[in-house]
């Protein structure tokens, strides 16, 4: 198994905070405040642990989202 260097784990730390950042404008959620954002994160945590059903609707809309990208 390769180890990665400090460097190199900072950097995919960094690119993958970065792409976080761009699913929260792609949802239109750019301007609310942190504290929103954070709330809204952990509902939507308990909500797809708590129920299958609601975790494959919420994927359905993302992937949609995604594929309208395309």
């Amino acid at each position: 198994m390769v180890r990665m260097t400090a460097s190199e784990a900072r950097k995919k730390d960094t690119r993958e905070k970065i792409e976080l950042g761009g699913l929260i404008v792609k949802a239109g959620l750019r301007h609310e405040k942190r504290a929103l954002l954070f709330g809204l994160l952990i509902d939507g945590c308990d909500r797809i642990k708590a129920d299958e059903t609601e975790r494959r609707r919420l994927s359905d809309i993302g992937a949609k989202t995604f594929g309208d990208d395309a």
